[in-house]
Formats: structure tokens, C-alpha cells, sequence
């Protein structure tokens, strides 16, 4: 352990062993000498109850390529790790300010372009949170409402699909408080483990299996995925129709939400593409578009075939003809089969021309990497408001009035509207190692909120609090990093942009 700092707070209580009890969360830890608590976060170092983990404050300069740190510049330095606007003090390795009634351990001031600034810091420790995580995957993953559960335990469930993706919502607070203590514990675990950018195994009653790892392609069945698709089946024929025109008497999209026609697609018809006499199963929604073709599964377009010819019935002899040219493809391109009617109008499967390999190539080409999306969500309450104001609801309506910039790790947050402070952040624009848990079980996330000074007087902030922000040294016990690339400067958060993964 590097010599740590003593964070900010009152004297705890002390044995005559020399043990320490620790008042950062409800479990109460009594630390020996040596020792840390049953979070990882706090240690009792020669009888100074101090917080593990180094506090982190990014680094503007070094976020836009520069490479000076304090101790290399040219200039006289004074012994100061930070330079105002051009250092944030993040939350991560701050402090909590559990309990309630503490103001937070950061109440920091500088001057951003003429105008006096406080940032109040703390490290959250959060029961009402989960992971909100986007699967891209034309798979299907499982039914919706389907429990979903790591090492066997129930730890969130099987939410709306989207285009392309697919969602789950983990964690809350009754897979932490309202099961079994394996069950919380194993919750807890799996979000630290994803808000922390790690690898996770997860399977779906009546469903697949899936690792998950933010900002990676999801592995589904023991199957890297590669792309998402490129749209549902009837998008597909619309996009890509003029490609066919000519080449291919018809094309069948296969997709487990809509399945595409070309010849009966108002694209195909735009184009003159005669009818072919095909015979779709499925419920036929508006004319070249179909549902329900085949049952959701992890085979052709997310369905569960492994031979299209099975969602298709006989072709009609009126309108069909041997020697007719068919195309069938799956969302992704990863599946396809060429096809000629034979004289009893049968599909014979034959080799692809190379005038449609371009086509595949092409579907191919418009799909996106797959990859995994988690996004922690918390509500910031009790002890986090309590910790910036006397009076919280003015925190509330600070943030809802966009007067106070809410911040995770430096990383920008969507805070959602009505009551509360509700906020989502991508936890692949915040800093490694962000995310903390005590053992009650809950999360601890870091929190920053940034407002004029004068606004944060006005809430009625702990302004005996407020510290300079050149009064924070140099120590072991604090680790300067760069700030995100595509994220907004906290202090200038007109500068969004967004991330390019």
C-alpha cells in the first residue's frame, strides 16, 4: 500500500488494541493495525484511519496531448500538483461522506475565466443503482422480462430490444436489498465488475449465454460477434434493392422482427421487379414486410433456422418458372444462399454468382462493430445532497435548472428529468478503477458537482468548507491523469463531443 493521505473527517473511534472503527459506511468496520476494511477502501495506517486508493484530479494538458507533469516543467515549481482550470478534482479515491450529516471531503474553488467556480466531491455510496447494458447482436439473447443471472444468482432481466441491440437491466436495489445475501452479494459484484470495465459471464433463463465487457464485442455461446446488422429485413430490401435489379430475380431478407421481399417490397416495385410467385409463412404485415417468419433463436437473422428454405412454402405455378432466381440473406450478410427453381419450382441451391458476392459484401460493409454498451445509473440522494447543502432539495433544483454541471469521474452524465437526481454515465469515459462497494451491499460511484460560487452560496452550501484548489499538494496519495479525450472539460462543458469508442 503507497503512503495514503488521511481523508477529511472527524477522529474515529479507537480501541485500546489499536483497531480503528471506520465510519464511511453502515457496516462499521473495525480495522486493525495494518489492515484495510471490508471494502478494500479504507485502512487503519499507523493508527490513521486513510483511504486506500489514490485520489485522482485530471489533467487538461495532458488530455490534449501534452506530456509535462508538475515535477518536469522548466519553471520554478512550487509543490502544488494542481494549476486552477486546467486540473479537476474528481470524486475517485475522495471520500465519502457517509454519514449524513458530513459536508463532502472535496469543496474546491478556482477561478475559470474570470468567474470563481466550486467543485464539491465525494464518492457515493449508492443502494438505488444498476448498469443499463446494450448488446449488439442480431441473436437473440433470450424473451423479454427473462431473468438474467451470474453464477446462478437473479441479478436484473431482459429488457426491450432495440435496432440492432439488445438490453438488459441489471442490479437495483431488490437484487441488492430484497434477496438472499448471496444474491446481493453476487448483484454488487457483477456491477462493480462491469462499471469497472471488466468481463462478465452471464446466462438467460431460456436463453444464452453472454460475456459482457464494455466497449468489447459480446461473446455469445462462446461466439465472438462481429457486426450488428444493418437493419431489419424490410430496411435491408429498401437500402439495397437497386443493387439486385437485374442480377437476381428475388431476394428474401430473413429477419426474426420483419422479414424482406423484394419482389412484393415497394422498393422492388419502384423498380419494376416482376412478381415471382414466391409463398412466404409468416404473418404478412404491409406488402414485401413479414412477421413472425420463424421462432427468435441465434440462427439466420435472429431467428431459429439453420435452412431458410423452411420459412418459405410452395412457389405458385401461375406466376413462377423454372430457372428463377433466388437470393436469400440474413440482416448481417454473415448468412446467405443462392438458389434456382428446378421444373417442379423447387429451390436448388447453387454456387453465388461473383455479381452478388459484391451485394453480401456490401450488407457486410454497412453493419457496425458489435460491441457491449454499460452505462451505470444511480440516484444521487441522502447523504450525497446532504454532503453539498444544508438544504438538499436545492441541490435538486440546481442541477434540474442546469445551474450545477453533474459530473461521474470528470466523465459527463444524462441526468434525467423529474424528481431526484437520476444520472447515467457510459463507464468507458471515466477513469479505471472508478467504481468502489461496501459490503452493506452497495456500489460506491464518484460524483462531482460544478457551479459558480455564488450559486453555491446561495443553496446554502458549506462555505466553511470551501478550499482553494491550490491548496491540494503533492502526494502518494494522489495520482494525476489525463482527461478523457472526447469528454467535455468539466469546467467548460460546452466542448462536448461525442465519443468515437
Amino acid at each position: 500500500m503507497s503512503q495514503p493521505t488521511a481523508p477529511d473527517k472527524t477522529a474515529p473511534d479507537k480501541t485500546a488494541d489499536g483497531r480503528i472503527r471506520c465510519d464511511a459506511c453502515p457496516v462499521m468496520c473495525y480495522i486493525k493495525p495494518g489492515a484495510a476494511g471490508a471494502c478494500d477502501r479504507y485502512a487503519n495506517h499507523d493508527g490513521t484511519l486513510v483511504r486506500v486508493d489514490p485520489h485522482v484530479v485530471l489533467d487538461r494538458t495532458l488530455a490534449q496531448g501534452g506530456s509535462v507533469v508538475p515535477f518536469t516543467r522548466t519553471s520554478d515549481w512550487d509543490g502544488k500538483l494542481v494549476r486552477g482550470p486546467e486540473t479537476f478534482v474528481t470524486a475517485i479515491g475522495a471520500g465519502t461522506t457517509y454519514p449524513d450529516y458530513k459536508p463532502a471531503p472535496f469543496i474546491v474553488s478556482a477561478e475559470v475565466d474570470g468567474v470563481d467556480m466550486v467543485t464539491v466531491v465525494t464518492e457515493g455510496i449508492f443502494s438505488y443503482c444498476g448498469v443499463k447494458v446494450k448488446i449488439d447482436t442480431d441473436r437473440h439473447l433470450g424473451p423479454e422480462r427473462s431473468l438474467v443471472r451470474a453464477q446462478g444468482e437473479p441479478v436484473g432481466h431482459v429488457t426491450t430490444g432495440e435496432y440492432g441491440s439488445q438490453m438488459l437491466s441489471l442490479g437495483g436495489v431488490h437484487h441488492l436489498t430484497g434477496g438472499s445475501k448471496k444474491e446481493g452479494r453476487v448483484t454488487c459484484d457483477t456491477l462493480l465488475e462491469l462499471s469497472n470495465g471488466r468481463a462478465v459471464e452471464l446466462t438467460i433463463d431460456d436463453g444464452a449465454t453472454v460475456i459482457v465487457q464494455a466497449g468489447r464485442p459480446p461473446i455469445v455461446n462462446g461466439a465472438a460477434e462481429e457486426r450488428m446488422r444493418v437493419g431489419c429485413g424490410s430496411a435491408t430490401i429498401g437500402m439495397f434493392a437497386k443493387q439486385w435489379q437485374g442480377k437476381v430475380d428475388e431476394v428474401v431478407v430473413v429477419d426474426d422482427h420483419i422479414t424482406g421481399v423484394l419482389s412484393e417490397h415497394q422498393a422492388g416495385k419502384l423498380l419494376g421487379i416482376a412478381e415471382t410467385g414466391i409463398n412466404m409463412k409468416g404473418r404478412r404485415s404491409t406488402p414485401g414486410r413479414y412477421f413472425q417468419v420463424a421462432q427468435p433463436g441465434t440462427g439466420w437473422g435472429g431467428t431459429d433456422i439453420s435452412d431458410p428454405l423452411s420459412i418459405l412454402g410452395p412457389f405458385n405455378p401461375k406466376t413462377a418458372r423454372a430457372g428463377l432466381t433466388m437470393l436469400m440473406v440474413s440482416t448481417t450478410g454473415e448468412h446467405f444462399a443462392y438458389y434456382k427453381l428446378d421444373d417442379e419450382l423447387r429451390p436448388v441451391q447453387q454456387e453465388l454468382p461473383p455479381l452478388l458476392r459484391q451485394s453480401i459484401e456490401r450488407i457486410e460493409e454497412n453493419c457496425e462493430p458489435a460491441l457491449c454498451t454499460v452505462l451505470f445509473m444511480g440516484g444521487a440522494g441522502g447523504s450525497l445532497r446532504s454532503g453539498v447543502t444544508e438544504n438538499p432539495v436545492r441541490l435538486t433544483r440546481s442541477v434540474k435548472e442546469a445551474l450545477t454541471y453533474v459530473t461521474c469521474g470528470g466523465a459527463p452524465v444524462y441526468v434525467w428529468p423529474g424528481g431526484g437526481i437520476t444520472f447515467m454515465v457510459d463507464v468507458t469515459r471515466v477513469p479505471e478503477n472508478a467504481f468502489g462497494y461496501v459490503p452493506t451491499p452497495a456500489l460506491v460511484a464518484p460524483i462531482e458537482f460544478t457551479l459558480r460560487l455564488s450559486d453555491y452560496e446561495a443553496l446554502e452550501g458549506h462555505m466553511d468548507h470551501v478550499r482553494p484548489i491550490s491548496s491540494l499538494g503533492v502526494d502518494m496519495a494522489r495520482r494525476q491523469v489525463p482527461g478523457h479525450r472526447d469528454n467535455p472539460w468539466p469546467f467548460a462543458p460546452q466542448g462536448a463531443k461525442r465519443s468515437h469508442g
